[in-house]
Parts: structure tokens; C-alpha cells; sequence
């Protein structure tokens, strides 16, 4: 799903009981193979499980992120699916250039996240910021 589509959507609910559940359906939406839920993939730093399968593919001789992720808690993987709105399918300038803290902050969502959820945020951006500056 598109990034833009979810900050719409999200801005349609006016009860974050409903923002919350909207976001848990979009993490319905995203799964990762279990071969992939490796310790390579795994996020350090989340109180729930998380992994980020993250590969760069090249084609037309242009470097595209490739992003996938999954977790055992259903908000996080809603967490996860807004990042991979944000990156998948982005060319290395682009994802580059990405802020998710300053795109999470447009959907409102800071300040309604647990310190726990925000904690594991702040892993998983940092992980895929890694991955990218790499």
C-alpha cells in the first residue's frame, strides 16, 4: 500500500481506537516466510519478535530496495507494513532520502505509541537505515 493512501485512511478515523485498528489490519496484510525469520533478520532492541528481510535487486541497472517484515505482535506488524510502504520498491537516492520519524509524525502517531513501541521503532529504522548507508 501506498504511504500516502494510509496517512489519508488514518486521517478518515477520527478515534485512535480506530487508528489502531486500521493499522493492525495492515499488518494482517504483511507475512514473512519463515525461512526468512533468521537472527540475520532479526531487529534487536523491539520488546515483541521482529524481522526485516532487506535486498537490494538491480533492475535495468538501477539498485531497488526490496523490504519485507513480519512480527509476532499484530500493532508492530502494522508498524512494519507503514515502513514498507515507505521503501519498498525505492531506488538507493530515494530511500536515501526518507525521514520515517518525520513520515510517522505526519500520520500522528508518536505520541500514541507506547514508549515500548516507539523503542522498537527506533530499532527498526535504525536497522533499515544500516542496511541502506551500507
Amino acid at each position: 500500500m501506498d504511504f500516502d493512501q494510509i496517512k489519508e485512511d488514518l486521517e478518515l478515523f477520527t478515534e485512535w481506537e480506530d487508528r489502531y485498528g486500521y493499522i493492525i489490519d495492515l499488518g494482517k496484510q504483511i507475512s514473512l516466510p519463515d525461512e526468512k525469520k533468521t537472527d540475520d533478520n532479526k531487529v534487536n532492541g523491539c520488546a515483541s519478535q521482529v524481522w526485516l528481510d532487506m535486498r537490494w535487486h538491480e533492475p535495468n541497472n538501477t539498485k531497488v530496495f526490496n523490504i519485507e517484515g513480519d512480527s509476532d505482535a499484530l500493532i508492530v506488524k502494522g508498524l512494519i507494513a507503514i515502513l514498507l510502504s515507505l521503501y519498498q520498491g525505492k531506488t538507493l537516492g530515494q530511500t536515501k532520502e526518507i525521514d520515517p520519524r518525520v513520515e510517522f509524525e505526519k500520520l500522528g502517531l508518536n505520541s500514541h505509541l507506547s514508549s515500548q513501541r516507539s523503542n522498537g521503532l527506533k530499532s527498526m529504522i535504525d536497522q533499515i537505515k544500516i542496511f541502506v548507508n551500507t
